[in-house]
Formats: structure tokens, C-alpha cells, sequence
């Protein structure tokens, strides 16, 4: 095959083309090797703290080497030599701190470090999705503000229906992500360090260190885990952090991405209806055999993303359902792949969401003639009553209509004509309803009940308050959404 040439390795779509440099960066191997070294000398000032003896060198020496950068081409010829990916970096962060060699990774084993890593990340990972979830909730809410009293037709299972707003519509999208935020806030408080437990978790290795003193062992945990930023850490373990853990964390995620889904087909449903649109740029090609087309292309990318994520929460469900009593090693590779993985796509589709909450086009012309195209259908009954009110037989009125309806229903599906109910009440005497009246009484805004008033109690009672408490932290986590391709 000869030498590989430039291009001739595969390389992953989601660094590529969907996921943001933050998110990158949290799992990136530079930031997780760099929390291996924070989570040993935490447990080497702990040990010191309670008494072990350790030097104020190797304390010294490891601090330094923190603020150095990695060699990560070192790390991986150890690891070639040792097959052993944390032992490497145990020998590598020898190398930068010689003072300590001898106490490194003293009593740990290496799902002390990996795990209570892998812990960290989740954390700052969770919390990034939260600060893309609030600035799409804070796009969305703009959007249903400007738009709640845009009369539209309603839809259930996507045959016309009861009028609603635009508005009113963003909104639903909008209390999915809401609930999105309350489960999330649940898992970030709820969320736990594994603490220094030993190769099977029963700290006999600490036990033995500190002469039998189980107050120091104790202590040894709550000191390490409270200098890596946790106050609590997991009531048991075996050797691994609880795999419970990640499933429900997948769980959480597949969670946010049925709500990005849902928008995604919303939107491309109402793309077809031409009501309302994704962004468009000014030399975006829609298609590459048809010229005029304007395909939701975005929403399409949401939904593509938003199942791989859904999908990918299956892997930390069947891992923490098939782990061997204190811990078996398939985990491993899986968890390298899908717990990265499932927090890079769903990022992407939150970009996603984000760029095309905030550019979305509304076609309102396009709108009322889709609406008017069915109101006199709806409007029906309102018509009855207020001609039953002017003195008429409400059965007979109710025939008449029938008959009407039938007959403009008929001429739209055979002839392809517009819809003449409306004109056909005028005309009819017995109706007795003027065309002012008609006109008043098929008003697009006499249909949509509640829809505007709800839409502004529900982004003053639950959004803005939710906006208020964590948009400031959103908007320093992350800035405008980049859409790479």
C-alpha cells in the first residue's frame, strides 16, 4: 500500500464537523491526563496531611509539574512498554517530579484515578450541556414572545386541527427543555466522587498505610475528594465508580436529545407546510440536483445527532447491567467510546439548536392562507351558535352546514378549487349572517383560546425566573453557537 497519504486516516465526524472546541476540550487528553496528576496530589497532600510521611519536595515538585504541559508522545512509549495506560503516566509523572516517585499512586489503584476522573468530566460536560440548554431555551423564549399572537393552524397527528399561536407552539419546545434543566440540576447535585477505596473497594490498602486507623481512612477520602472540588463521595464501591452512574447520566442525555429531536421534526414538518423555516445563508446550496429547494438541513442534522445520542444510551445501560460482582474490565474500552461520544453529539445538536432558535424565519402570509384554508371548517359550529342566537332552528342550521360542508370539501379534493363554505353561509337565508358578521366571526384569534395570554404567563412564571438564574453562567461558559459545516 506504500506510505499513508495526507487525508488517508479516518477521522472522527465529531471533532471534525459537530462538536465545539469546549466540549472538545473536557475530553480532550490533555485535560484528562492533567486531572490524573491533580487527583495524585490531592491523595499525596491528603496522606501527608494525615500523617504519612511525604516531603514538602515531592509536594513541591508535583505542583510544578502541573503547570507544565504533558508530553503525551512520552506517555505513549511507556504505555507501549507497559501496556498499561495509567501506570505509563504514573512512570511519566515521575519523570516531571522525581522528589515523589516513590509515593505516587501510594495505596490507589487505577480506577482511583480513571474513575474519579472520568467522574470530574462528567461534571464539567453536564454543565456545559446546561449552559447550551439555557441559551436555547433563552433564544426559543425571544422567539415565542414575538410571535404569540401569530394565529396558526394547529395539528394533531398532523391532520389540521384547532387554531393555535406560533408562539404558543415554542413554547412546548421550550418546557421540554425546562424539564431538561430540572433533571440535570438533579444529576449535578446528586453526582458523587469515588473516593480512595483500594482495588475492591474495601480500602484495605489505606487500612494498612495508616496502622489500622479507620478515622484516617475516613478522612483520607473526604480530604481527596473535597480538594478536586466534591463534598461527598459514594457510600460504597467495589473497585470501579458505581456504573449506575454513567447509565443514568446516558439516560440524561438521551433525555435532552428526544427534546432536540422534537423540535428538529417540528421544524421540518413545518418546512414542508412553509410556515416556518431554518436559517438559510445567502450561498447555502439546498440540494445538489435541485437548485430552488431549501431543505431543513440543520433539522435534519438535529435529528441524525439527536438519535446516535439517544442510541448511544444504551451502552452505559448494558455496562452497568453485566458488571461481575466487584468489577470486570469490558467496560473499559466501551466506556472510552460512548460516554465521550454521547456528551460530543449531543453538544453538536445543542449547537445546532441554538444557531437555528435564533435565526428561525416565520412566512406568515404563508400561514393565514393555510389557516383560512381550513378555519371555515372549524368555524362551523361558531357560526351555528350565533345563528341559532338570531332566532334560527339549531337542526335544521346544523343540516344546511353539514350539507355546505360536504359540498366545499368536495369541490377542494375534485376541482383542486378553494374553499367557498364561508361564501356558501353568506348567500344561504337561513343562516341570516351578514358579511360583516361573517367576517368577525371567522377572525383567526376567536380560535386559538388562551394561547397568547398563556404563552406570556408561561415565559414570566418559568422561564424568565430560570433565564434570571443561570443565563450570566451560560453566556461565560459558552458564546455564540459556531456552526461549522
Amino acid at each position: 500500500m506504500g506510505e499513508p497519504v495526507e487525508g488517508g486516516r479516518y477521522v472522527h465526524p465529531l471533532s471534525e464537523r459537530y462538536a465545539s472546541r469546549e466540549m472538545q476540550s473536557i475530553f480532550s487528553p490533555a485535560r484528562r491526563f492533567a486531572w490524573w496528576r491533580r487527583i495524585w496530589l490531592a491523595l499525596a497532600e491528603s496522606q501527608r496531611e494525615l500523617g504519612l510521611d511525604i516531603s514538602d519536595e515531592a509536594i513541591a515538585e508535583m505542583r510544578a509539574a502541573l503547570e507544565r504541559p504533558i508530553d503525551l508522545q512520552r506517555a505513549a512509549e511507556y504505555e507501549r512498554r507497559f501496556r498499561h495506560d495509567v501506570m505509563a503516566h504514573v512512570h511519566l509523572f515521575g519523570d516531571d517530579a522525581p522528589a515523589a516517585r516513590g509515593i505516587l499512586h501510594l495505596g490507589a489503584t487505577s480506577a482511583s484515578i480513571t474513575d474519579n476522573t472520568d467522574l470530574i468530566l462528567h461534571r464539567e460536560a453536564l454543565l456545559l450541556v446546561k449552559a447550551r440548554i439555557v441559551r436555547c431555551v433563552g433564544a426559543l423564549a425571544e422567539f415565542a414572545r414575538a410571535h404569540k399572537d401569530v394565529a396558526t393552524l394547529g395539528w394533531t397527528h398532523f391532520q389540521p386541527a384547532q387554531p393555535t399561536t406560533v408562539g404558543k407552539r415554542a413554547t412546548l419546545w421550550i418546557q421540554d427543555f425546562l424539564l431538561d434543566l430540572e433533571e440535570i440540576q438533579f444529576r449535578l447535585e446528586t453526582l458523587r466522587f469515588r473516593g480512595m477505596r483500594g482495588t475492591t473497594g474495601t480500602q484495605a490498602s489505606y487500612l494498612e498505610l495508616f496502622d489500622g486507623d479507620h478515622a484516617r481512612v475516613d478522612r483520607l477520602d473526604e480530604l481527596v475528594s473535597k480538594r478536586v472540588g466534591f463534598t461527598a463521595s459514594y457510600g460504597v464501591s467495589g473497585q470501579t465508580s458505581p456504573r449506575k452512574v454513567d447509565a443514568a447520566l446516558g439516560a440524561t442525555l438521551s433525555g435532552v436529545a428526544t427534546s432536540t429531536s422534537k423540535f428538529g421534526h417540528d421544524l421540518r414538518l413545518l418546512a414542508h407546510l412553509r410556515e416556518v423555516e431554518e436559517p438559510f445563508e445567502e450561498e447555502q446550496i439546498g440540494s445538489s440536483a435541485m437548485p430552488y429547494k431549501r431543505n431543513p438541513m440543520r433539522a435534519e442534522r438535529i435529528c441524525a445527532l439527536s438519535r446516535h445520542v439517544i442510541t448511544l444510551a444504551q451502552d452505559p445501560a448494558f455496562t452497568a447491567a453485566t458488571q461481575w460482582l466487584e468489577r470486570t474490565l469490558d467496560d473499559s474500552a466501551n466506556r472510552r467510546l460512548s460516554i465521550p461520544d454521547a456528551y460530543l453529539t449531543l453538544d453538536g445538536t445543542l449547537v445546532l439548536v441554538e444557531n437555528v432558535a435564533g435565526g428561525l424565519v416565520v412566512n406568515p402570509a404563508v400561514i393565514r392562507r393555510n389557516l383560512q384554508e381550513h378555519l371555515p371548517f372549524m368555524a362551523s359550529e361558531a357560526l351555528l351558535m350565533h345563528a341559532v342566537r338570531k332566532g334560527g332552528d339549531r337542526q335544521k342550521l346544523h343540516e344546511r352546514i353539514r350539507q355546505h360542508s360536504m359540498e366545499a370539501a368536495r369541490r377542494m379534493k375534485d376541482e383542486g378549487a378553494a374553499p367557498d363554505l364561508l361564501e356558501r353561509i353568506a348567500k344561504d337565508a337561513s343562516f341570516g349572517i351578514t358579511a360583516a358578521e361573517l367576517d368577525q366571526l371567522t377572525d383567526p384569534m376567536r380560535f386559538v383560546g388562551r394561547a397568547p395570554e398563556q404563552v406570556g404567563r408561561f415565559l414570566e412564571s418559568w422561564v424568565e425566573p430560570v433565564l434570571a438564574l443561570h443565563r450570566d453562567d451560560a453566556n461565560e461558559r459558552v458564546g455564540a453557537p459556531e456552526v461549522r459545516v
